[in-house]
């Protein structure tokens, strides 16, 4: 039998045990600056490639695109295009901007795509390993590397949308700023502090006999809340959704009455109510504001824990990223806490 024994949360050999997991969350905002740093003089370059005209069309290519569609969609000037399958569309030729990002540089489809969009003539930008696949098969007049040597997928869209904001095709996402979120989220969840100021680890204890049920009112904050739900499920194996208010509302209208005299041990993973998990970006929409209200007032009325992940990070990169990362210590920490008999 599983349970969850929250003790582990403060004990330094359990959590000596999860130190380099979480010694990886803990450096996430240095490597944001890595990336930048290494990246500066191609995004110069690649600038100055785009100063001549303003292009046609933004086409983000490969199966890591749809961040930047999370953050460009709202914003860009031109029409814009996520392209997660292999190739590119037929229409794309060298009146277009092509961006990849390949934070590790191997996938077969990716260079297939930066092949393609060199050989029509695309103006290409690709975030990648300088000595990798994808690297080779870009090369081209029109093409410029953004070095990235970390892996890490943030880190690498981070420079991209730097790259995109200084040609006026994206929100300001400066790499600086991101990091600094990150390194508050880090501050703020650290193994170091104890469980009752630390908000990971009591976000950790709320998921410990629940099944997250996780929303997102923005755009971002809702790719956010995806990427929380899927770490929980491959963190602890256990049961996380996430999604639009509308297919979250059945399941909190769903949850079976508390009944205060059960034993949770004894009645297994069946017996697991939903908590709601609201991700708050402080995006002041009123179709998200409605919604949530709609979710709250579900679950006050099935007597529902809500559970609220907020961040005061500036710009809306730095406030996915910041929610992002405090979900991810949150998953981590229900890991650590879940042992067997």
């Amino acid at each position: 039998m599983t349970w969850f024994d929250e003790s582990r949360l403060d004990d330094e050999i359990a959590l000596g045990s999860a130190d380099l997991r979480l010694r990886t969350l803990a450096e996430s905002g240095a490597r944001i600056r890595r990336e930048a740093s290494a990246a500066t003089d191609a995004i110069a370059e690649a600038v100055g490639r785009a100063s001549d005209a303003r292009p046609r069309a933004v086409i983000a290519a490969g199966p890591d695109s749809r961040l930047l569609r999370a953050v460009l969609e709202p914003w860009c000037p031109v029409p814009f295009v996520a392209w997660p399958s292999a190739g590119l569309p037929g229409w794309t030729g060298s009146l277009d901007l092509v961006v990849v990002l390949a934070p590790d540089g191997s996938d077969t489809g990716t260079a297939s795509a930066v092949a393609e969009a060199a050989r029509r003539g695309c103006q290409v930008v690709v975030a990648c390993p300088t000595e990798s696949s994808v690297a080779m098969h870009a090369a081209g007049r029109w093409t410029t590397i953004l070095p990235t040597e970390t892996g890490d997928q943030l880190a690498t869209a981070v420079v991209m949308l730097w790259f995109l904001h200084q040609v006026a095709l994206g929100p300001a996402s400066d790499p600086a700023t991101v990091a600094d979120a990150l390194d508050d989220v880090a501050i703020a969840c650290s193994p170091q502090r104890d469980i009752s100021i630390n908000p990971a680890k009591m976000l950790a204890i709320s998921l410990a006999d629940a099944a997250p049920v996780v929303w997102g009112g923005s755009v971002l904050a809702a790719r956010a809340a995806r990427r929380v739900a899927e770490l929980i499920r491959r963190t602890s194996g256990r049961t996380a959704v996430a999604g639009d208010a509308e297919h979250l509302l059945p399941v909190i209208e769903a949850a079976r009455p508390r009944n205060v005299f059960a034993d949770p041990y004894a009645d297994g993973s069946g017996g697991r109510r939903p908590v709601l998990i609201v991700l708050d970006d402080g995006a002041d929409d009123p179709v998200a504001r409605e919604q949530r209200d709609r979710l709250e007032e579900a679950a006050r009325a099935g007597d529902v824990r809500v559970e609220a992940v907020t961040t005061e990070a500036d710009g809306e990169v730095a406030r996915y990223a910041s929610l992002l990362l405090s979900g991810t210590y949150a998953a981590e920490y229900l890991r650590l806490g879940l042992v067997e008999d």
